[in-house]
């Protein structure tokens, strides 16, 4: 597929999937319409850089479909002075998105090999205030932390109390919990030194991030 196939589809991936799934933030659209998704996307599966699906990258992870990108890019409503944690760089790409939005970001894996892509993805796009890391996040990474934002870019049974527990006050976590068939898509803020508010977003299914564990995580 060559550039102007490629725009066209960044375009129509806009119209209809992302805009038709309820993003109406101009700020995602307008940095969904600009940040070229193919850059990231493994070789072999570029010309379908825009379409609505699941991705496969390696070791079991996927980078997931533009409109479920879009809707927690909008349910995080990152702001110019936010600290952003993301949980499974994957190919780099919703890093290099929130990094538009954000002051700072780290992104990190538990494969050295995708930490390795996400790195020179987001270096050949110019984008300078990510950092990358590799190592297994399951117990929360608190070194860059409190954070305004935290991303885990994967499905999760729970939400590890470790990641709750990183958050600043009026902090945003977004991620997919549950066991198929039946995930939900949530954003949880915490609204004080002991309470979260949970917020159901919609009704998905991904792969399990993996490594991610389970025993201490928050009920609701």
């Amino acid at each position: 597929m060559n550039s102007p196939d490629l725009g066209a589809a960044r375009f129509n991936m806009l119209l209809n999937q992302v805009r038709a799934w309820d993003v109406s933030d101009e700020r995602v659209l307008d940095l969904l319409a600009d940040m070229p998704r193919e850059a990231f996307v493994p070789p072999a599966y570029r010309n379908l850089a825009y379409a609505d699906l699941m991705l496969p990258i390696g070791h079991g992870q996927v980078m997931l479909p533009p409109k479920i990108e879009g809707r927690f890019l909008q349910a995080l409503a990152l702001g110019p002075s936010d600290v952003v944690l993301e949980v499974g760089a994957g190919s780099g790409y919703m890093a290099a998105l929130m990094s538009r939005l954000a002051a700072f970001v780290t992104t990190v894996d538990v494969f050295a090999e995708l930490a390795e892509s996400a790195a020179r993805h987001l270096a050949e796009a110019g984008v300078r205030n990510v950092r990358v890391e590799t190592g297994n996040a399951a117990d929360g990474w608190p070194d860059h932390g409190p954070y305004d934002a935290i991303m885990i870019s994967g499905a999760v049974p729970a939400v590890p109390q470790p990641f709750l527990n990183s958050l600043k006050t009026g902090g945003r976590l977004a991620a997919i919990i549950g066991r198929q068939p039946a995930m939900q898509a949530v954003l949880i803020t915490r609204t004080g030194e002991a309470d979260w508010h949970r917020q159901v977003l919609f009704e998905t299914d991904a792969p399990m991030l993996l490594h991610v564990r389970t025993a201490a995580a928050f009920e609701f």
